[in-house]
């Protein structure tokens, strides 16, 4: 928990607590006036776009140097912000630092400024609004173009000069636009109230168009008849979006996943004959889909194939817990091959439980095949991303795979700690079952070998490369080990995608694709490289 203290300072110190740092903002000439609180809160928006260097600020993006803007001739007393120097906030901060740096391909430096000007923003923000309610219309951070704080009023001579004194002033810049922030908070609550929605969450403000948006696909539909007229009757520019479809969220840990849409890298559990009795965990690979439309999981063979395995095997998810049913194997025709060369499994959904695993087809959005990337504490990479989806956007070919790619795999390897209930795969004691990255040390036996860590439970699970979303393979077997992974020079062993698709496809004739949208319960298509 943590504990504010008030501190009392100067009269015409407005002080701001923004996370662990403290921003004192002084008006000159206030020197009476009686302290205001300065609100930490408010949402900065960053655009998206092209990753430079570390960058100066061009000519153009001094404060309010935007050429053409209108000047007024009135007095502005200069707001002087005292704010944590960056070093200082890039050790509180080292993962937005970190970001910053991978994000922008900035040095750490010029991410610890641009963190410092962040924490600085919102205070600054409070303030102007505050004092500039007919000129300020809001601010955002300009990641792309530099780090550059944009200030938007409608008269910009007064609030730049306000900001004359605010660290890091050459990266901050004022633009002029032509209606405040005040109109259009006001013009927002207008046409939220003639549509019967939520100014904020469903009519809300773009500070960097100076515009209202009015979000469709929840509160208020598409084809709401009082649209148009409530957009026109708002008094200020306008325009609606359609929200895209949203799905359940992961990443979500391995073991426990039983949510849709199937993903990659999730716990199956099958039980084994029974006259042994007892049941093994694999985990999912890759969404495939045939010409037909139909869905599929694909997975290794031995999970289903083996000596151990002679009956009709069914996959399930916490067979121990909820038992929630995924796959069965298929025998007509046979998709799954446990030998030497081929070890595959291509298991259609049990009766019903696409149903449960899929999400409907909607009109537009986003509907990748997705690949849960689950951080765990040997995964460096977690610092500055965390567990995630990946979208599968197609998959490489074996031969184009090369050594010395860093490549990415899930898996769901699990032993249950003492009194735990869950299926024990095998793994050992102290294994964490999710995604680790490692190297392609070579290509032999038509296999992909990758310098990773894996575990008994793993098998089946997806090789995949993280920056671009391609399929490679699924885990077959490897280096022997058990426990927590503390062998830097562990190989496993990774069946190519293209490999199997050839020999379902040739086997079968069912044209089975790796699936880039879905599973989906009306499927479209597919698509491969």
């Amino acid at each position: 928990m943590r504990i504010r203290r008030r501190v009392v300072v100067a009269a015409a110190l407005v002080i701001s607590t923004v996370g662990a740092a403290t921003v004192a903002l002084t008006r000159e000439g206030d020197a009476g006036a009686t302290p205001t609180a300065v609100s930490a809160a408010g949402d900065l928006s960053a655009t998206a776009g092209a990753a430079p260097a570390d960058t100066p600020p061009s000519a153009d993006s001094g404060i309010g140097s935007r050429a053409g803007a209108t000047r007024s001739t009135s007095d502005a007393r200069p707001v002087t912000a005292v704010g944590r120097p960056a070093g200082e906030v890039a050790k509180d901060a080292p993962a937005s630092v970190a970001y910053l740096s991978d994000r922008y391909r900035v040095s750490q430096d010029e991410a610890a400024r641009r963190v410092a000007l962040q924490e600085l923003s919102a205070p600054l923000a409070a303030t102007l609004a505050a004092r500039y309610p007919a000129e300020y219309a809001g601010m955002w951070l300009d990641q792309a173009g530099g780090g550059v704080l944009t200030i938007a009023a409608t008269d910009p001579a007064p609030v730049a000069k306000a900001v004359t004194g605010v660290p890091d002033a050459a990266h901050v810049k004022v633009v002029p636009v032509r209606h405040s922030l005040r109109e259009l908070t006001e013009a927002a609550t207008r046409v939220a109230g003639a549509l019967g929605a939520t100014a904020g969450t469903d009519v809300v403000v773009d500070e960097q168009a100076n515009e209202v948006l009015v979000l469709t696909g929840g509160a208020v539909a598409a084809d709401d008849a009082r649209l148009a007229g409530a957009i026109e009757a708002g008094g200020v520019p306008a325009r609606s979006r359609q929200l895209p479809p949203s799905i359940e969220k992961a990443p979500c840990d391995p073991r426990y996943c039983a949510q849709a849409p199937m993903r990659g890298g999730i716990r199956l559990d099958v039980p084994r004959d029974r006259n042994i009795g007892t049941v093994g965990g694999c985990t999912s690979g890759f969404n495939l889909r045939a010409r037909s439309g139909r869905y599929y999981v694909l997975t290794a063979g031995h999970c289903v194939v083996s000596s151990t395995h002679t009956e009709v095997d069914r996959t399930w998810h916490q067979f121990l817990g909820p038992k929630v049913p995924i796959g069965v194997e298929s025998t007509s025709p046979v998709l799954a091959e446990n030998t030497t060369t081929y070890d595959y499994a291509v298991i259609p959904y049990q009766d019903g439980a696409i149903d449960r695993w899929a999400y409907p087809r909607r009109s537009g959005g986003d509907q990748a095949s997705l690949v849960n990337y689950w951080c765990v504490t040997d995964n460096p990479a977690c610092a500055t991303k965390g567990s995630r989806d990946v979208k599968i956007t197609g998959y490489t070919p074996y031969s184009a795979v090369q050594v010395g790619w860093v490549v990415c795999a899930t898996g769901s390897a699990y032993t249950p700690k003492a009194g735990e209930v869950y299926v024990d795969s095998g793994a050992g004691e102290g294994y964490v079952p999710g995604t680790r990255c490692g190297t392609v040390t070579s290509k032999t036996n038509g296999r992909i070998n990758v310098r990773v860590c894996a575990r008994p439970g793993d098998s089946g699970g997806p090789l995949f490369t993280e920056s671009d979303g391609r399929a490679l393979g699924i885990l077959n077997d490897g280096d022997p080990g058990s426990g927590a992974c503390t062998n830097p020079n562990e190989q496993n062993y990774y069946m190519p995608v293209s490999t199997i698709l050839d020999r379902v496809n040739a086997n079968t004739g069912l044209g089975i694709q790796l699936a880039t949208r879905g599973p989906l319960l009306n499927p479209i298509g597919s698509s491969n490289r």
